[in-house]
């Protein structure tokens, strides 16, 4: 495997990215809110995914927030595509 000889900053290598996407979640937070929508179960999930943020293993804890913990697979699909957040998870 190639390795650079300089290590990479990752700060500056991704900083810009992820500061334009923080902007884009509060600019979304905002339009929830403001729309009254705080109680839509994606709304919920996607709030509890962003407490994940202080995690040891934010990244598997942010997926977790947002998965159906059930092992047992579904008897036939409600819908026919994912909605990206768990609807039954309790409050």
């Amino acid at each position: 495997m190639l390795k650079p000889k300089v290590k990479q900053n990752s700060v500056d290598l991704y900083f810009m990215d992820a500061r334009s996407k923080l902007i884009d979640i509060a600019a979304f937070m905002d339009r929830v809110e403001r729309d009254g929508l705080t109680d839509d179960f994606r709304y919920r999930a996607f709030k509890d995914a962003l407490n994940q943020l202080d995690a040891d293993k934010r990244a598997e804890a942010v997926l977790r927030a947002l998965s159906d913990p059930t092992l047992e697979p579904i008897e036939a699909a409600i819908t026919k595509a994912a909605c990206g957040a768990w609807p039954e998870k309790p409050r």
